[in-house]
């Protein structure tokens, strides 16, 4: 990946909707040398998709915070079938040092939060876990 890759990638974080145009023309390159990176991107998995972040997506839930889980035996592919199934759990991530899961939260009140940390504490197969709320965002990825 080169600098024009990492320009392309950060117009495509701006607006994913822009057109092969009009990213072509705000970053001084033909349409055809935009659509041959973005094809050869997506082919080499550096861009796996596209998605829409909504206004309500991001005005709700606004109690968030994430949950480091550490898993006994062999059990995570189950515990994370478990995780995702919650709707609360915006996020669920696999990782490696002291904690084999890191969950993303998100709930209404920190009544609801609470109510949800305690459910996934239940869940057979955790060994240990530790939860921070997240109280500001300076960046987020869209």
């Amino acid at each position: 990946m080169d600098k024009t890759d990492e320009r392309l990638i950060a117009a495509l974080k701006e607006d994913g909707r822009a057109s092969i145009s009009d990213l072509a023309a705000s970053l001084n390159l033909s349409r055809a040398t935009v659509r041959t990176r973005m094809e050869r991107l997506q082919a080499s998995g550096d861009i796996l998709g596209f998605s829409v972040v909504l206004k309500r997506d991001v005005a709700s839930q606004p109690v968030r915070g994430l949950m480091m889980i550490g898993i006994e035996g062999r059990g995570t592919d189950r515990i994370t079938r478990q995780l995702i199934a919650l709707p609360q759990v915006r996020a669920v991530h696999s990782t490696n040092g002291r904690w084999d899961l890191i969950v993303a939260i998100g709930a209404e009140t920190l009544e609801e939060f609470d109510t949800v940390l305690a459910q996934i504490r239940r869940f057979d197969g955790i060994a240990h876990s530790e939860t921070n709320l997240l109280l500001n965002t300076k960046k987020a990825a869209r």
